[in-house]
């Protein structure tokens, strides 16, 4: 069998088998004879197996949200910068405005007022977004930088996502949210219209080395 080709039922049955009525002693001899890379590799495969499949009995919920800590800022620039270079080829300058708006929100947080949610999903960062006062308009929030991991999609992340701005914002006295986003955006523009917002204004732009329609949608909290 060659690298990357799927195990058939047969194959599969017959290895966990074979594993299953191996005595421990073997087992153990087996893995003390791989090298220190070997075995990392092998757990690796392992949690992967185990997050795919589910463990025995995890009832644990498919993801959970909390604010920002140490190393996130880092992961919300590159995973921007790889997932939109990754589906839209969008260059540099779209990772570098990532990291100018993250930076600003370090520098100027407002923890009463302003807060960033990172999903976790088995360890494992795989979502975020912000909401941070507008600097111009009083009782306005922005929304930003909404994202979701490849392989956490179908979760319900980026709508839960969603609505934790919607209500934190409620709770804090914001009157509106208002966001900027680009028409090919799909997934993330109907997340927006199933929360309540509304498309305000739009314009065509020459931005990341594409023509892009960029988009402003908001949300009325009075509603």
């Amino acid at each position: 069998m060659t690298y990357g080709e799927p195990l058939d039922g047969l194959l599969l049955e017959r290895v966990i088998t074979q594993i299953d009525a191996a005595p421990r002693s073997e087992v153990t001899a087996i893995l003390a004879a791989l090298s220190g890379e070997s075995r990392v590799r092998l757990l690796r495969a392992l949690r992967t197996m185990e997050s795919e499949l589910g463990a025995p009995g995890d009832q644990s919920p498919p993801f959970i949200l909390r604010s920002q800590r140490s190393g996130d800022m880092g992961w919300v620039v590159r995973s921007h910068g790889l997932l939109y270079h990754a589906e839209y080829g969008w260059g540099g300058r779209f990772e570098a405005l990532v990291a100018e708006v993250v930076a600003h929100f370090i520098r100027n947080f407002d923890a009463e007022r302003e807060r960033c949610w990172i999903a976790e999903r088995h360890g494992e960062n795989v979502g975020s977004v912000f909401l941070i006062g507008h600097p111009e308009r009083a009782g306005v929030a922005k929304l930003r930088m909404l994202l979701v991991d490849p392989k956490a999609r179908g979760l319900g992340i980026g709508r839960r996502l969603v609505g934790e701005c919607t209500t934190f914002a409620r709770q804090v006295g914001y009157r509106t949210i208002t966001l900027w986003t680009n028409s090919m955006l799909h997934v993330a523009r109907k997340i927006y219209e199933e929360e309540g917002y509304r498309l305000v204004a739009e314009e065509p732009h020459d931005s990341f080395g594409h023509n892009l329609i960029g988009q402003t949608w908001e949300l009325d909290l009075g509603r």
